[in-house]
């Protein structure tokens, strides 16, 4: 008897014009990546500039997709837009954390707060030499 596909739902909702609110359910791994980055491209594809990733009913996700949130926040990057993860299970926070993405893509407990972030615009860190000027 085969193993059981782990099926990947991905909804989409615009709370704004430029913000792309993608609400993920299951495994997010190399089998599902594909779908995941698939819906990432056309919100890209249509000007989102600010992507707001609810990952709290992610179970598990593997270096698949780790590596399609840095890609789009590469691309976001370089338009003023962002990247935000929403409230991922302990164990996506575990890679997150353990790979160094959640140093670069900030994490946050709600939608509110990612919204928040987002007004806020990018954070700036200091440049060298010029702390405390």
């Amino acid at each position: 008897m085969p193993l059981a596909q782990n099926p990947l739902s991905v909804e989409v909702e615009l709370p704004r014009e430029d913000v792309a609110l993608i609400t993920v359910d299951g495994y997010l791994d190399v089998d599902t990546a594909t779908e995941f980055q698939a819906h990432l491209a056309n919100q890209l594809h249509h000007g989102r500039r600010h992507f707001l990733l609810d990952l709290s009913s992610v179970p598990f996700m593997d270096s698949s997709g780790m590596n399609i949130i840095l890609r789009v926040y590469q691309e976001t990057r370089g338009d003023g837009g962002s990247v935000h993860v929403i409230s991922p299970t302990p164990a996506v926070r575990r890679v997150l954390d353990l790979t160094g993405v959640s140093i670069t893509v900030p994490i946050s407990e709600s939608l509110e707060e990612a919204l928040a972030r987002v007004d806020a615009g990018p954070a700036v860190p200091d440049e060298p030499g010029q702390e405390g000027v």
